[in-house]
């Protein structure tokens, strides 16, 4: 475990006994679930601050919303809880000069599910954590592993800098763009991850894109109109193992997600939609590349495609951080439907988000 574990004690065993005044940095849904988390440990939160431009005088759980500058005229030691996620490059920065000033942490918390990655989880999954550390290709793939694991556990914005790369270093060094010429997208939001693998690729000939959300849909059917260079089949559906219809957050939002019961979602509107697995749309048709951002569905849609990846062995993206089990059970998950190379990258973002598995074809 200390192969891979710098940490003693998790952030919540940290908080719960540093002694310090504890402040959270945002509002909104990321904060209630860090809040829910920090009641139930015994962990009091003292006030709260937004960026300069959002206080208005407003209240958030019975507190005014103050700003950076007023907290730090009311308290001398205190500790900062990033309550929101970015990957935008001047709140990065905004939030790194926050942390020049005084000891910020990034909590993680699970974008879907109960479980909570702290220690105890690690402990109680760290042998499946070390296969899957193991499993990797390239030591550049550990090291991401090793930084994002410390980063989930700890909060410290160290580990989240030290397990990034640049999105040239996946087309250029892992995948292979070059030679695709149809690629399935499983949450084609509004066709941005088309566009982006466009860039990469002169050869595509055809994407098969689906999109659970009606209004983020209808932006990606006016964009596959407007398309000139390949053909976009866009559908109006979740990926999942088996064709069925499911309950969908529509919230309209990036994570929004699906279930098989509309009680466990959060929005306050779910609406039925129809889910299919990518075996069933593709018709045994070929595709070169499959990209799975499904909101936390990734292990049923992956279920979905079997038949595709074991004919085919496409190149494989699939994101790892909705769940907290992500990162080690979809890794496993991939060695089992086919025989794979899994390589570990991650792209800057608060907290840590944005982790993919790429998977090549293990000549």
């Amino acid at each position: 475990m200390k192969n891979i574990i710098s940490a003693e004690r998790d952030i919540w065993q940290y908080l719960a006994e540093c002694g310090k005044k504890i402040v959270m940095y945002g509002m909104g849904n990321g904060a209630d679930k860090i809040l829910n988390i920090c009641e139930k440990r015994g962990i009091e939160i003292s006030d709260f601050f937004a960026s300069d431009g959002f206080v208005r005088g407003h209240s958030f759980h019975g507190k005014t919303v103050l700003t950076f500058g007023e907290i730090k005229e009311k308290y001398d030691d205190f500790v900062v809880l990033l309550s929101f996620a970015t990957s935008l490059p001047d709140v990065l920065e905004k939030i790194d000069s926050i942390t020049r000033e005084t000891e910020l942490l990034v909590p993680d918390v699970p974008v879907f599910g109960e479980t909570l990655f702290d220690m105890d989880f690690c402990e109680a999954h760290i042998s499946e954590i070390e296969e899957v550390y193991n499993l990797f290709e390239d030591e550049r793939s550990r090291e991401i592993f090793k930084a994002t694991i410390n980063a989930k556990l700890t909060g410290k914005t160290k580990y989240l800098n030290a397990s990034v790369c640049e999105k040239d270093e996946v087309y250029g060094q892992i995948l292979h763009p070059e030679s695709y010429e149809y690629y399935a997208d499983l949450g084609a939001y509004n066709g941005d991850t088309i566009r982006e693998l466009a860039n990469y690729s002169n050869k595509l000939k055809g994407v098969y894109a689906l999109e659970p959300d009606k209004r983020t849909f209808k932006k990606l059917s006016l964009y596959a109109e407007s398309e000139k260079r390949f053909e976009v089949f866009c559908h109006n559906c979740a990926a999942w193992n088996r064709s069925e219809t499911l309950y969908f957050d529509g919230s309209g939002n990036r994570n929004s997600n699906v279930s098989g019961n509309s009680a466990t979602l959060s929005g306050k509107k779910p609406i039925e939609i129809v889910a299919k697995p990518l075996d069933e749309i593709l018709c045994g048709n070929r595709v070169d590349y499959i990209k799975y951002d499904v909101e936390g569905s990734e292990k049923e849609a992956l279920y979905g495609s079997i038949n595709t990846i074991r004919k085919y062995s496409p190149d494989l993206l699939v994101s790892l951080y909705h769940r907290s089990e992500d990162i080690f059970s979809l890794p496993k998950l991939v060695q089992e439907l086919g025989n794979y190379k899994l390589y570990l990258r991650r792209f800057r973002y608060y907290p840590a988000w944005d982790l993919n598995l790429y998977c090549t074809k293990n000549q």
